[in-house]
């Protein structure tokens, strides 16, 4: 058996490992609960969403040949901004998909029109601000900016993303949300953008908890009157 000396130097490390890590365990394990008995689309904003809605047909378009922007076409797609057709070329260039003539950016206005199409219609607008940046932390990170950014009147401080660019509806926010994406940081242990699997703080914690548990086998492997026994008998 393990001497007595060894076992309580055993004993110190698993307990201070314990200590070390117990706050991250429980970070995990509260996360993991959360994650598990929350709806996903919940979680999304499915349920703030005007999930009905349908996408508008348009007629007399005009063809690619008649559209006027620097170089070639490489992609296209149609949009419809407040009862409008456009083409968004490129990832760049916004075109009235009827006359051919160029938008820089849209509206208010037709962004609050877009959302509206988007979004639950009892839901009621507090107020519309543009943003142009964003840090690693922001509810809208990694996303088509600059955007406008519409908040709605409700305790969820529910919030509604639309590219200033080419009028797409990208994102809505509200308070689960908030919450999961906090969880979600202490879950992956990635402080500046959230969803890195592969962090050294991670890395290592995992390593440490792997060590944790297996000094706690040990630990009771030598403290055991049990196995002491079946050692003596083998002697």
């Amino acid at each position: 058996m393990v001497k007595r000396k060894t076992a309580i130097k055993i004993r110190k490390a698993h307990r201070y490992l314990g200590l070390f890590l117990g706050i991250q365990f429980i970070m995990w394990t509260a996360s993991g609960l959360y994650f598990s008995w929350t709806d996903i689309d919940e979680i999304h904003g499915d349920h703030f969403r005007n999930m009905d809605h349908k996408p508008v047909a348009f007629d007399g378009l005009i063809g690619s040949s008649k559209i006027n922007i620097p170089g070639k076409i490489s992609s296209l797609s149609l949009k419809e901004i407040a009862g409008k057709p456009y083409y968004w070329i490129n990832h760049e260039f916004l075109v009235d998909a009827r006359d051919g003539s160029l938008k820089s950016n849209i509206s208010e206005q037709e962004a609050l029109e877009v959302a509206a199409r988007e979004m639950a219609p009892s839901l009621k607008v507090k107020n519309v601000e543009v943003i142009k940046e964003t840090d690693k932390h922001h509810e809208y990170r990694g996303r088509t900016l600059p955007a406008y950014v519409i908040s709605y009147d409700s305790p969820e401080n529910i919030k509604a993303y639309v590219s200033l660019a080419d009028g797409s509806f990208q994102t809505v926010r509200h308070r689960n949300w908030r919450w999961f994406d906090f969880l979600w940081m202490t879950h992956t242990m990635d402080y500046e953008g959230r969803d890195d699997f592969n962090t050294t703080v991670l890395r290592a914690f995992s390593l440490l908890g792997l060590i944790t548990v297996l000094s706690g086998f040990l630990l009771w492997f030598t403290s055991s009157p049990t196995m002491r026994k079946i050692v003596k008998r083998k002697k």
